[in-house]
């Protein structure tokens, strides 16, 4: 198939490399000149601007944005809208908020442009990997398009069949799934993230145990100095909590075992914010992710007025200093 990719970040450029690989064929555009050449240099069509791309797809026209979330996607959303025609389709798959999704979606429909939303995951390893998408939009419009996310999507691999999935028709076993309506898809993502928020911060601060047991703090005949980098390798061995962030994180550990280069700075994407607005929504109580989130907003932080005032009140009550030890009398 033929469609046109703006953004060639780390995903967007992975994603058209992998499309290329597929045999589809791919007009590009990006914000830096350099990045389309580079890619025009390996076989895809580059362009000079989003009229020049449109210029370049033929009816009906297949447009993926994989830009960032925000005023971003909505500028060149609403660009796209006032050059596209009826029975052209237009794909965000960045990680825009699913309401965006609802709201995009009205605004094309008397126009006759399709809107789709894709959640994608799979990060820089997409290339090699493949992506996981969650999909929404209009359902036959989804199935027009499936060629792309067949190539895009990781395929069933060595991954062993769930028992009972052989009798289950769908798409879920190669690593794509149609979720519903217009923001069913990035709906689906938003969660996924949150989740992986609450996945991060357990394993996180299980090896911060891990770490801490050398302490001094510890009675010297409980102390262990232990190996974090061959703890992480044996769970992935057959381990239940094994899991691909658990191999990311041998991995980071087996290259530098005390992290060094690392600050503890932890940025969230405003998924996990938006999986805890849904769920207040809905009334549906999220203790982990709720912290998890918190945790990420407190590790850009010095200590607090509010660390300040707790420190106060417990030297005030129990004439504790902030090592935990109690004051002499003066």
């Amino acid at each position: 198939m033929k469609l046109g990719m703006v953004g060639l970040g780390r995903m967007g450029g992975n994603m058209v490399r992998r499309l290329l690989k597929g045999g589809h064929e791919v007009v590009v555009t990006d914000q830096a000149a350099e990045n389309v050449k580079q890619f025009a240099d390996h076989g895809a069509i580059g362009s000079t601007s989003l009229t020049d791309l449109v210029s370049r797809l033929g009816k009906p026209r297949i447009i993926w944005l994989m830009i960032p979330a925000g005023d971003p996607t909505e500028q060149t959303v609403q660009a796209l809208s006032q050059q596209l025609q009826a029975g052209d389709i237009l794909i965000d798959g960045g990680n825009s908020y699913f309401k965006d999704d609802v709201r995009r979606s009205a605004q094309m429909k008397p126009k006759g442009i399709h809107y789709v939303d894709v959640g994608t995951s799979g990060g820089v390893w997409g290339l090699e990997r493949g992506y996981c998408m969650m999909i929404g939009g209009p359902q036959e419009v989804v199935q027009q398009l499936d060629p792309i996310f067949k190539t895009l999507a990781p395929g069933r691999g060595d991954i062993p069949r769930t028992p009972g999935r052989e009798k289950k028709p769908g798409t879920a076993e190669d690593g794509y799934i149609y979720c519903g309506a217009s923001g069913a898809g990035h709906f689906v993502k938003m969660v996924h993230n949150g989740i992986e928020y609450g996945m991060m911060q357990s394993y996180a601060e299980g090896f911060d145990i891990f770490k801490n047991v050398a302490s001094k703090d510890v009675p010297e005949e409980r102390r262990y100095n232990l190996n974090l980098a061959d703890i992480a390798e044996v769970w992935r061995r057959g381990s239940v909590v094994s899991s691909w962030l658990l191999d990311l994180t041998a991995m980071a550990l087996m290259e530098n075992p005390t992290l060094s280069q690392y600050t503890g700075f932890v940025q969230d994407s405003g998924e996990g914010r938006w999986t805890i607005e849904a769920a207040i929504e809905e009334a549906v109580p999220v203790d982990v992710l709720s912290a998890a989130l918190f945790t990420r907003f407190r590790s850009r932080q010095e200590h607090t007025f509010a660390e300040k005032i707790l420190s106060a009140m417990r030297d005030k009550f129990g004439g504790h200093g902030e090592a935990g030890t109690l004051k002499k009398p003066a």
